[in-house]
C-alpha cells in the first residue's frame, strides 16, 4: 500500500478509547492491508506527532440478524497508536 491517505480509514471513539487517550494512545480503523510502518507514516503524516509504537489486530464482524436472515458485518483492522508523551491529537479532544 503506498497511498497514505487510504490508511486511516476512521477514527474509533469510544468510552474505553477515550479513555486510552489520557495515556497518549489513539485508536484507528485501518486499511485491512496496512502495516505497521505505513500505519506510523500516516499518523506522522497528517497529524505532526511522532509515534512511538503501533499496536494492529484484525477484528472478526459480529453476526447481525435482519427478520430470519442472518448475516455479518464486514471485517476490520484496529490499530492502537502509542504517541510521545506531550503530544496529542486535537480530533479526540473535542467530544
Amino acid at each position: 500500500m503506498k497511498d497514505l491517505t487510504r490508511v486511516i480509514v476512521r477514527p474509533v471513539v469510544t468510552e474505553k478509547s477515550t479513555d486510552m487517550g489520557e495515556s497518549d494512545k489513539y485508536v484507528f480503523e485501518v486499511a485491512s492491508d496496512a502495516n505497521k510502518n505505513e500505519v506510523k507514516q500516516a499518523v506522522e503524516k497528517f497529524f505532526g506527532v511522532k509515534v512511538i509504537d503501533v499496536h494492529t489486530m484484525n477484528m472478526h464482524g459480529k453476526p447481525k440478524r435482519l427478520g430470519r436472515h442472518m448475516g455479518r458485518r464486514k471485517d476490520w483492522k484496529k490499530a492502537i497508536v502509542t504517541l510521545q508523551s506531550g503530544d496529542k491529537i486535537d480530533l479526540f479532544d473535542v467530544v
